[in-house]
């Protein structure tokens, strides 16, 4: 068998990576002032929705509006400081970008490994393996 045979058998036996990051659905943050603390209502249902620990999502926040949070007893996130739903709509995207969609293929199936003192980004679609954002 040469290797174009090979090749097209290869092809015909490997299935298609199919599907859009149209799957990935999140919701605008539902952001509020209370004084001068930024409340994110609906963090739970981000973290749920990006299949993401909410301590790993709080934390990128913080690194991207450079300020301190915490999450309080009923799973909102509250900031310190004063940000619009936009502010954190767009660290959230930036979030996506760096820990969730698998800069191979696109799309969301993916998780976070820790190899060592490193954070790959592992897709369960194509099997790509990468660095994440966060190694900055």
């Amino acid at each position: 068998m040469d290797y174009d045979d090979m090749l097209d058998r290869a092809a015909s036996e490997t299935s298609d990576v199919t599907g859009t990051d149209e799957r990935l659905t999140v919701p605008d943050p539902d952001v509020r002032q209370e004084g001068n603390v930024t409340v994110v209502e609906n963090f739970q249902t981000l973290c749920n929705r990006l299949d993401r620990t909410p301590d790993h999502l709080l934390q990128f926040l913080q690194r991207e509006v450079g300020t301190s949070g915490h999450i309080d007893e009923s799973g909102r996130a509250r900031i310190t400081g004063s940000f619009d739903a936009a502010r954190i709509g767009d660290a959230i995207e930036s979030y996506i970008e760096g820990f969730v969609r698998c800069p191979e293929c696109g799309l969301p199936d993916t998780r976070l490994e820790t190899e060592g003192d490193v954070t790959l980004l592992r897709c369960e679609a194509c099997g790509a393996r990468s660095g994440t954002g966060g190694d900055r």
